[in-house]
C-alpha cells in the first residue's frame, strides 16, 4: 500500500562551506521530490548555518533524505519534523494599489482583521506584512485579491524551531567535543 505524501520540514545544520547548499538539495533532485521552500540562515551557534526546508512526501522517503544529507561531510546534524513538532512561521508581502485601497474600506478592513502592518503609504501603492502560518498568509493573499488591488505578493520560506526544550544540534556538538577531549586525553 502506498504511503500518503504529507509536508515534512528538515532542519539541517552545516559549516558555513560554498557549494553545501548545492549538494544538499541535490539529494532532493536525485530522488525526484520537489522542495516547496528553503530558507537558509546563521543559526544560534557561531559557525554554523540551519536550512529550513519543506517538502511533500511520504515518511520512508524523507527518512532516506534524511540520511543521505547527513553523510554529507560538511553536514552537522539533518532531522525531518512534522508540523505538530515546530513552531513555525513565514511573512508575507502585499503590495496593493492605493487608489483601489482608499476607494473600498473592505480592503482596509480586511488588512486589520488579518493582523497585517501596513509598512508604507504613498501615491501608487502601499505594503502591508504579515507574519504567521503559512495558511493565514494565503488566505490573506486569497481575500485581497477578490478585490483585485494586488499589484505583487510574495512570502518567505518558513522559518522554524522544534517545540522540545533542547536544540537536538546542540546535544550533538557538546557529545562531539566530549568525545573529542577524551580521545585527546587517551
Amino acid at each position: 500500500m502506498m504511503e500518503e505524501n504529507k509536508l515534512f520540514t528538515l532542519l539541517v545544520y552545516s559549516e558555513n562551506i560554498a557549494g553545501i547548499l548545492n549538494q544538499i538539495t541535490a539529494v532532493f533532485t536525485r530522488r525526484q521530490v520537489n522542495i516547496e521552500s528553503l530558507n537558509v540562515s546563521a543559526s544560534s551557534i557561531p559557525g554554523v548555518h540551519k536550512y529550513t526546508i519543506t517538502a511533500w512526501s511520504n515518511e520512508d522517503q524523507i527518512v532516506k533524505i534524511t540520511k543521505q544529507i547527513e553523510k554529507k561531510i560538511d553536514v552537522i546534524k539533518a532531522n525531518y519534523y512534522t508540523d505538530d513538532q515546530l513552531f513555525i512561521r513565514e511573512v508575507g508581502l502585499y503590495k496593493l494599489s492605493t487608489p483601489e485601497v482608499l476607494n473600498n474600506p473592505d480592503i482596509s478592513g480586511t488588512i486589520r482583521r488579518a493582523d497585517a502592518h501596513i509598512m508604507e503609504v504613498n501615491p501608487t501603492f502601499c505594503s502591508v506584512m504579515l507574519s504567521g502560518k503559512t495558511e493565514d498568509i494565503t488566505a490573506l493573499y486569497y481575500a485581497l485579491d477578490k478585490f483585485n488591488c494586488v499589484l505583487q505578493y510574495t512570502r518567505s520560506g518558513r522559518i522554524a524551531v522544534t517545540r522540545s526544550t533542547v536544540e537536538q544540534v546542540s546535544d550533538f556538538l557538546e557529545e562531539q567535543e566530549h568525545n573529542r577531549r577524551k580521545l585527546n586525553e587517551e
